[in-house]
């Protein structure tokens, strides 16, 4: 299929400036996604106090182990749709758009129902502390209203995406994340609603991006036009998003308990610490968004020409990745650190909760580069339909080896350093155990017939 002004042709000509076009509207749209959650920690740590800074950052962990299954069948939709476009399959990219847009949509409505009904009983299981609690049971249930909102759009931007088009989801944020800050403004400042009024602004602006991007899809002709009228499920692709997608989902919700494990181990240390970590963890978000930016590139490119049949290009768009996120990382992630007390101060006046936060960024920002590199050969195996074998790799390299490295060595020695210190060096391990996949499985494409 031809692409249009917007979309970058992944499957034709010179392959490192596209790559950089497609990357970078991919890190502004992550930065402003992640600009929601920053505004919420913001707005409440200047004007909410402490207690409410720690309610809203100790609740992340929790929402992405909730929401990373489903999240996951996004990235089985991205395949699926960049894998029919390449190999110019046009019925199947429609059928996979509406099957996608109807899945998103079930999924949200299920995971607002469950959020609202267990928020309160997830954190008490979570220990946490009872100054938090309350604060953080209210900024949840709110929070999971925006369920279908935030599925749906992630699902469009990834159906956008699959075709080269980053640009568009980028200006729908835009507009979103206007309307999320100012109501975080007026909510919480004006009308003294606390967490609930920056739950309620992120609620709000998710509903906004979601409406926005069916719009879009709606005004489209031809393969990409959306239409309610035709929401339905086609059992063919929908097993197709599966096979992809739930082991990506697995994946993240299993990283996710091992994170909420870790976050039950911070709070062991007390609400100045919970706050500190929170901050720190949404600073290094922004570095993780842009080299996550760069495992989207090599899933869409490497599906795309795997529907193309193009096996020279697909090596070459690992080997081109891998170098782009080792550069992304270091330098963002850097930086991130070397400035950290000054970003730390953007969150809290408290010096304690500074100096927490620090610590997590010295052990973590320091090589995350290791961290992008490992996402983004999981996209190279993702892009060649190779989904379950980096899925297990990262179960048991990344997640199975954090606990166990909390269960043991953190119980011996029980501070913050030796926690942190669990991250890169489950990252370096799971890397080269996805190194090692990945020349056996390219190896044996080079006999298939695509």
């Amino acid at each position: 299929m031809k692409a249009n002004k917007k979309e970058v042709d992944m499957i034709h000509g010179p392959l490192l400036g596209k790559m950089i076009a497609f990357t970078i509207p991919v890190i502004l749209s992550g930065v402003l996604q992640l600009l929601f959650n920053a505004a919420d920690i913001i707005v409440v740590g200047r004007f909410a106090g402490n207690e409410s800074l720690a309610a809203v950052g100790s609740t992340s962990s929790l929402i992405n182990l909730l929401v990373n299954l489903f999240m996951g069948l996004s990235v089985g939709a991205n395949v699926t749709v960049a894998f029919y476009f390449g190999c110019d399959h046009r019925e199947k990219v429609r059928d996979t758009i509406h099957t996608s847009i109807t899945l998103s949509l079930v999924c949200g409505v299920f995971l607002s129902i469950f959020g609202m009904l267990t928020s309160h009983q997830l954190l008490v299981w979570m220990g946490s502390p009872d100054d938090v609690i309350g604060l953080a049971t209210t900024y949840l249930q709110i929070y999971f209203l925006g369920m279908p909102a935030l599925l749906t759009y992630n699902f469009g931007a990834a159906i956008l995406r699959a075709i080269g088009n980053t640009r568009t989801p980028l200006y729908f944020l835009m507009a979103s994340g206007i309307v999320n800050v100012v109501l975080n403004l007026v909510l919480v400042i004006g009308f003294s609603m606390d967490v609930a009024g920056v739950a309620t602004a992120t609620v709000v602006s998710e509903y906004i991006s979601a409406a926005l991007v069916l719009y879009y899809l709606h005004k489209q002709s031809d393969v990409m036009h959306f239409s309610f009228k035709y929401l339905g499920i086609k059992t063919d692709v929908l097993g197709r998003i599966i096979r992809i997608g739930l082991p990506a989902g697995i994946q993240g919700t299993v990283f996710s308990l091992s994170n909420v494990v870790i976050q039950s181990a911070i709070n062991s240390f007390g609400s100045t610490v919970i706050a500190g970590n929170s901050a720190a963890s949404n600073i290094e978000g922004f570095v993780y968004m842009a080299m996550n930016a760069v495992s989207q590139t090599a899933v869409t490119f490497t599906s795309q020409n795997f529907g193309a049949g193009d096996k020279g290009r697909i090596k070459k768009v690992m080997f081109l990745c891998l170098g782009i996120v080792v550069a992304v990382g270091l330098i963002t992630g850097e930086s991130a650190y070397l400035f950290g007390r000054q970003l730390l101060h953007i969150y809290t006046d408290s010096q304690p909760v500074v100096e927490a936060g620090l610590v997590r960024m010295s052990y973590i920002c320091t090589t995350y580069f290791l961290c992008g590199m490992m996402d983004t050969m999981v996209g190279c195996l993702r892009g060649i339909g190779k989904s379950i074998l980096p899925m297990i790799m990262s179960i048991v390299g990344a997640c199975g080896l954090r606990l166990v490295w909390i269960a043991t060595i953190f119980q011996i020695r029980h501070t913050e350093g030796i926690l942190y210190m669990a991250y890169p060096i489950t990252w370096a391990i799971t890397l080269s155990a996805h190194i090692i996949t990945y020349v056996i499985c390219f190896k044996r494409m080079r006999y298939k017939n695509f």
